[in-house]
């Protein structure tokens, strides 16, 4: 089974007002908190986003080197002016060779030059395959969709929410995403996004890999850090 919530900014006001006043805060701010465990408190949301031992850092001062990024992608990932870029792969993606934490944070910047948005990437996947994972995206489908994706990003079982949220082009965006359980979470500057709660999560072996992804906008990824989980 799985069960997911779209979310996005009422937190800051739950945490302040507390959780007697959650349920008309978070219609106001859109978000749907069914099937998150049935009155799960907005500070239990959040676990992990500030904790952690910093395991990895990851700037891009140089070109890409192999031992650390399994490149599918070829020559449509380079570093231009300090910063991941491509243009467009087709969905292959550029993956850290590294396993993640099984309780992990990844933090990373990602802005995307165009109007059409489409910020993407994908978590726990096999470090190697599209698909192998979660794959999330930003204002995809000419930023008309963002979701969270298990296995298919065209799949029935995939999340879709925050309709009115859009990638604005040329801003960046400071990305999270928490795991220490079945839930996978999204944060954008701090603030809660998307939740994917997976009762059969993707985990271990095939499943421990970051990779950035594009289809076909001109996108930028810098700052990546990883952080494991108590």
């Amino acid at each position: 089974m799985v069960r997911r919530t779209a979310c996005g900014g009422g937190d800051r006001v739950a945490r302040r007002r507390g959780w007697a006043l959650v349920a008309g805060v978070l219609a106001l701010w859109g978000c749907d908190f069914r099937g998150a465990g049935g009155g799960e408190a907005p500070q239990d949301i959040t676990r992990g986003l500030t904790s952690g031992r910093e395991v990895a850092r990851y700037s891009f001062d140089q070109a890409l080197e192999p031992e650390v990024w399994n490149n599918t992608g070829g020559e449509a990932w380079k570093v231009v002016d300090g910063q991941v870029f491509s243009e467009g792969t087709r969905n292959k993606s550029l993956w850290l060779r590294r396993p993640l934490p099984a309780r992990v944070r990844v933090e990373f910047d990602a802005r995307s030059e165009s109007a059409d948005g489409d910020i993407k990437f994908e978590i726990f996947g096999d470090g190697d395959h599209h698909e192998s994972g979660y794959i999330m995206i930003f204002g995809g489908w000419k930023n008309s969709i963002n979701t969270i994706a298990r296995l298919d990003e065209h799949g029935k079982d995939r999340l879709v929410g925050q309709a009115g949220r859009k990638v604005e082009p040329g801003r960046t965006y400071r990305m999270a995403v928490v795991r220490t359980d079945g839930q996978v979470r999204w944060f954008i500057d701090g603030e809660p996004f998307l939740t994917y709660d997976d009762a059969k999560a993707l985990t271990g072996e095939g499943h421990a890999h970051f990779g950035f992804a594009d289809w076909g906008v001109p996108l930028y990824f810098d700052n990546l850090v990883i952080f494991e989980l108590e």
